[in-house]
């Protein structure tokens, strides 16, 4: 006669609290773990105890509290694989000390060899508050070309990656972008959104640096209670990548890819970019999708659109208010292109003029395809967005996302570029949720530390480098665990991931079931 017992699980904890996010359960006590499911919970510690076999991993932490692993739903895992065996220099506080950092890699690299920076790291924690520059970068190695990242928009080379690169005075400021001059108009190093005259010039990495850097970099997300990412800047190659990972089965965390249009600037590129996607289209790998595509409508802290001028001591012109990253009829064909082929599309906009833009696109394009499903058109950032912005986007049911983290970070320089009042203003979570919009929350790193524990006291606290800022937009502990609990394929995975209540319940209208969210 066949044993009627259960098999036994492979881990087994007792903890102090296990919140299940089932709206109106109780925490629960214990937790069973099978394979890579929750298979059990009960609401004394030893309730699950018949559970445990010989094999069983068994912890026992009164202490603890446990949470369903976060989603970091706008972040740059690329960025963060591309950067695993980079020279860290977010520890520096002076430019010689920084110098000194590439000066010891440069020992130990073969002459002609490229040399990287990790891009998390802030200019204004050095005692010079500036970028080096490439004659500096020259003097801790000139037998290298140096690439120096700072977060996604921002390189600073030194002469002899400027050479590689072919970019001198007669090259003109890329699309979107700038090139820093001195008097005489010879580039100084730094660039802004320069990637597209770098990248092909950058060596192809070895197969298996590449997935030794996603390896590495998935389970450092994992690591810090981050289940799924939503990388949105990925290329073809990244993808490929990530899916052979994905067939050695060692990606840290779950993937959801959009793939990136950094440096596009026409309607075929992005066909193209269409053409390669097909292959995904019904992928159903929990592990590795692919979400849709990605654009820009406008720059980060020294490019964002803005309705009213930058700080007169951060303008690279008089009046300067940021600039838009595409002609905006190619950007709204291009657009069409993505979601009449049934993709997805999130489009960076951070400033408040580049959020109204974006608006603008997304309500015409909505006009001329009516009918698109929900989730189609998301924005991301949504940084200074003002109330009737807010309002706007949930009248047409545009999703946004939001990233606390980055705000906390980049706080002291972007008050030097647009004051302090406005960047108080920066990611409004309790306004978005008052006004019942559709809102996640990620980290956008390498702009923004990643890290469950780190975005959920930003949120509940809007502490900063640079202070507390709005702490009228601080959300309840239970709101900001919610906004890291996006469904992300309702109805085609087991949903684990219920959303509690909120304590303070919107005044607008609420997205309705069965719509699919970033």
């Amino acid at each position: 006669m066949p044993s009627s017992a259960p098999p036994f699980v492979d881990l087994l904890l007792r903890a102090g609290r296990v919140h299940t996010l089932v709206p109106g359960q109780q925490p629960q006590r214990a937790l069973a773990v099978r394979g890579d499911r929750v298979f059990a919970v009960a609401a004394t510690p030893d309730g699950l105890d018949h559970l445990a076999g010989p094999d069983t991993t068994v912890l026992d932490l009164p202490g603890s509290t446990v949470l369903s692993a976060f989603d970091d739903t706008h972040t740059h895992l690329i960025a963060a694989a591309d950067s695993a065996r980079d020279v860290a220099v977010d520890g520096a506080r002076s430019v010689p000390e920084f110098l000194d950092l590439i000066r010891a890699r440069a020992g130990r690299t073969p002459p002609g060899e490229w040399i990287r920076t990790a891009g998390h790291w802030q200019e204004l924690n050095l005692a010079e508050r500036r970028f080096p520059t490439a004659a500096e970068l020259d003097r801790a190695t000139d037998r290298h070309p140096v690439l120096v990242l700072r977060g996604v928009h921002n390189q600073v080379l030194n002469g002899e990656a400027l050479r590689r690169c072919g970019i001198d005075a007669a090259t003109p400021d890329p699309v979107g972008g700038a090139i820093a001059r001195d008097a005489a108009g010879r580039p100084t190093g730094h660039l802004r959104g320069g990637m597209a005259l770098i990248r092909p010039h950058l060596p192809v990495p070895e197969p298996a640096a590449k997935l030794d850097g996603l390896r590495l970099a998935t389970h450092a997300y994992a690591a810090t209670g981050i289940g799924t990412v939503r990388d949105t800047n990925s290329t073809p190659a990244d993808l490929a990548a990530l899916r052979q990972l994905r067939d050695l089965g060692q990606l840290g965390c779950r993937v959801r890819v959009l793939l990136g249009t950094l440096g596009f600037t026409s309607v075929r590129q992005v066909e193209e970019l269409l053409d390669g996607m097909e292959e995904w289209r019904y992928a159903a790998d929990p592990w590795l999708r692919v979400w849709g595509v990605k654009f820009w409508m406008d720059g980060g802290i020294e490019a964002a659109a803005l309705d009213a001028p930058y700080c007169p001591a951060h303008c690279p012109t008089p009046g300067y208010t940021g600039q838009l990253a595409w002609d905006q009829r190619e950007l709204e064909s291009a657009v069409e292109q993505v979601v009449r082929r049934g993709w997805r599309v999130g489009i960076h906009a951070y400033g408040d003029r580049g959020v109204r833009t974006l608006l603008d696109l997304y309500e015409r394009v909505q006009r001329r395809l009516p009918g698109l499903p929900y989730g189609a058109l998301v924005m991301e950032h949504g940084g200074l967005a003002d109330r009737q912005q807010r309002e706007r986007a949930v009248r047409l049911g545009i999703p946004v996302t939001i990233q606390q983290p980055l705000l906390h970070d980049v706080a002291a320089i972007q008050s030097e570029y647009w004051g302090k009042e406005r960047v108080a203003a920066l990611f409004p979570a309790r306004g978005w949720l008052d006004a019942g919009a559709d809102v996640s929350a990620g980290s956008d790193y390498p702009v923004g530390s990643y890290g469950a524990a780190h975005s959920l006291h930003g949120l509940t606290t809007r502490t900063t480098v640079d202070g507390v800022l709005g702490p009228e937009q601080a959300v309840t502990r239970t709101e900001a665990i919610a906004l890291h609990h996006p469904d992300l394929q309702r109805g085609r995975e087991r949903r684990a991931d219920h959303l509690p209540s909120p304590r303070r319940r919107p005044r607008g209208p609420r997205p309705g079931r069965g719509r699919q969210q970033p």
